[in-house]
């Protein structure tokens, strides 16, 4: 009998960008009916080893977009799986976007994968997004929760451009919602300078963060 693979070797594989290996292993923890959400968190457990070793110099930028890519690829794979667990309704909506002035997306888009996976409706604007444009859609459909992501220190100037237009336009329009920002540069400072709710540096983070403002504004049964 085959000796299961131990718990930590899927975040092994992803941490050393083994992208077939990966593959073949969600692919055989599928078909042997393991935990999509398991398989995510074990992924992401992968994700933030990336990111370490990004940050100590070891992985280059090219590293962190080749594990946002094996990330996708998992996520396409277990989708179908979470799309027979999760109720028809939605956990909530979230608007998110990169900030005007940035482009980057690695961390917006495994964001947005992630509360997918968790059963949110995700409106994701894109990236250089400018704030009249984040505020007239965060009015337009009413979401539960709009998350700001910006990698580069110069978006800070724009996140806090964004969250003001944010105010102004719900207060105007009688709307109300938690701002959230992220990044890899965020942190409680920034998040105090730009005028934001909550910050979160790790995807899976944002997620639980989401779960939790959004159990906190269901009424109770």
């Amino acid at each position: 009998m085959q000796t299961p693979a131990p718990k930590n070797h899927l975040a092994a594989l992803v941490a050393n960008l083994d992208e077939d290996a990966v593959l073949a292993q969600v692919q055989e923890r599928i078909t042997a009916g393991d935990d999509p959400l398991q398989i995510i968190e074990e992924c992401n457990a992968g994700l933030r080893e990336v990111g370490q070793k990004y940050e100590s110099g070891e992985y280059f930028v090219s590293g962190l977009i080749m594990s946002g890519e094996i990330f996708r690829e998992v996520v396409e794979l277990v989708h179908p799986l979470l799309e027979k667990r999760t109720d028809s309704d939605s956990s909530g909506r979230v608007l998110i976007g990169t900030v005007s002035g940035d482009i980057h997306d690695i961390g917006k888009n495994m964001l947005g994968m992630l509360l997918s996976c968790y059963g949110f409706t995700v409106i994701d604007l894109g990236v250089d997004v400018p704030p009249e444009i984040f505020a007239a859609k965060a009015v337009e459909i009413k979401p539960d929760i709009v998350g700001l992501s910006g990698l580069i220190t110069a978006s800070f100037e724009k996140m806090k451009e964004t969250v003001t237009a944010l105010r102004e336009k719900a207060t105007a329009s009688g709307v109300t919602f938690p701002i959230i920002i992220g990044g890899g540069m965020i942190d409680q400072q920034v998040c105090h300078y730009v005028g934001a709710d909550y910050w979160e540096q790790d995807a899976m983070g944002g997620v639980r963060l989401c779960q939790k403002l959004v159990n906190r504004n269901q009424p109770a049964e």
